[in-house]
C-alpha cells in the first residue's frame, strides 16, 4: 500500500512544502551559479529515464561552464567544475532542483537514481528491475557509497531497494543521506570528477 499509494502522497506534499520553504535560496543559488558558470546557464536539464523507463526531463544546478578546446570539443569535466560548482555538488545542492520533478510526478524523494537514457539498452534483466519504482533524489545506493562504488554493486543497491520499499526503508534512508551530505563523503568516483560511464561491464 505504501509502495503504490501512499508513497506518492508524501512525496509531493513534502516536495511542496520544502520548495516553498526554500525558494529564496534556489533563487540566490541560480544567480550565484550564473555568474559562475561564465554565461552557461544555471540550470541543467536532461532526458532521463524514469518509472517503466518512461523519460522526463530531469532538473539540476549546472556545476560546470562549457568551455571547450581550440576544436570546439567540451574539455573534461574536472577542467569545466568551478570552484562554486564544486561546493554546490559537494552540498549536495545541485539535487534540489529535482525537488520540482518529485512535484510533477517524475521522481520520488528515495529511489534508485535515474540514469543516462543510453544506458537502457545495456542493463541485464535483473538491473532494469530499478524502473520498476520512481527513481529518486536519493536512494539506498547513494547511502552505500555513492560514485565511489562500482557499477555492479550500485545496481545491486537498486534492486535490493525495489523489493524493500518501505516507508521505514525510506526514513532511514533520508538519515542516512544528511548524514552524508553534512560529511560531504563519496561525491567523485575514486579516478574521475564525476561517475565513470556505464559500458555494461563494468
Amino acid at each position: 500500500m505504501y509502495k503504490h499509494f501512499f508513497k506518492r502522497i508524501l512525496d509531493f506534499f513534502i516536495s511542496f512544502l520544502v520548495l516553498i520553504l526554500i525558494g529564496w535560496f534556489l533563487i540566490f543559488v541560480a544567480i550565484w551559479l550564473h555568474f559562475a558558470n561564465k554565461g552557461a546557464g544555471a540550470f541543467f536539464f536532461q532526458d532521463r529515464p524514469g518509472k517503466d523507463a518512461r523519460i522526463f526531463k530531469l532538473i539540476k544546478f549546472k556545476t560546470m561552464t562549457d568551455e571547450r578546446d581550440a576544436e570546439g570539443n567540451l574539455l573534461p569535466d574536472a577542467d569545466r567544475l568551478t570552484k562554486v560548482g564544486s561546493f554546490v555538488r559537494s552540498t549536495s545542492i545541485d539535487e534540489l532542483p529535482q525537488l520540482i520533478n518529485v512535484l510533477k510526478g517524475d521522481m520520488s524523494l528515495i529511489g534508485p537514481r535515474p540514469l543516462l537514457v543510453q544506458y537502457l539498452p545495456l542493463y541485464s534483466k535483473e538491473q532494469a528491475r530499478r524502473h520498476e519504482v520512481r527513481p529518486g533524489i536519493s536512494g539506498w545506493a547513494q547511502c552505500h557509497g555513492r560514485n565511489a562504488i562500482s557499477w555492479a554493486k550500485k545496481f545491486e543497491y537498486d534492486v535490493w531497494y525495489v523489493d524493500h520499499c518501505t516507508l521505514w526503508t525510506d526514513i532511514r534512508i533520508i538519515f542516512m543521506t544528511i548524514r552524508k551530505v553534512l560529511m560531504r563523503k563519496d561525491i567523485n568516483s575514486a579516478s574521475a570528477a564525476t561517475m565513470e560511464a556505464f559500458n555494461g561491464n563494468n
